[in-house]
């Protein structure tokens, strides 16, 4: 579980995505989520599976590459300051990785261009929307 110490409130997401296939895992944050992640470095998601939980977050840190860990059921994907720094105050789309051999995403997430149930009113514009 990730230290109380270190975040005595950590700031939850209610949108951030997370999709594995394979030794892929990619992020995808609205712009309310990157809003959160610019200010605190730091956001957090949870599946509650009833008698354990999966945590999910995405960390800046003082480090010079993307990776990511997977420890007391939660995972960590780390991302440096200054590319944290550049995605979340630019239009960069995002960010790719490898960490050995997981292949590392995270993204900003784009309204879909099919008519879907979710709520996207916080999603970015999607460039291919004509």
């Amino acid at each position: 579980m990730v230290s109380a110490t270190l975040h005595p409130k950590p700031p939850l997401s209610k949108t951030m995505k997370i999709r594995i296939k394979g030794n892929t895992i990619r992020y995808r944050l609205t712009k309310g989520d990157v809003d959160i992640f610019s200010r605190e470095g730091y956001l957090e998601e949870t599946v509650d599976f009833g008698q354990t939980q999966l945590v999910y977050c995405l960390k800046r840190t003082d480090g010079q590459d993307i990776n990511a860990n997977f420890t007391d059921s939660t995972i960590t994907v780390l991302m440096p300051d200054a590319a944290a720094r550049e995605w979340t105050t630019t239009d960069r789309v995002g960010f790719e990785s490898h960490s050995g051999s997981l292949y590392i995403l995270i993204e900003k997430d784009f309204k879909c261009l099919d008519v879907v149930a979710e709520d996207q009113s916080d999603n970015y514009p999607n460039p291919n929307f004509k």
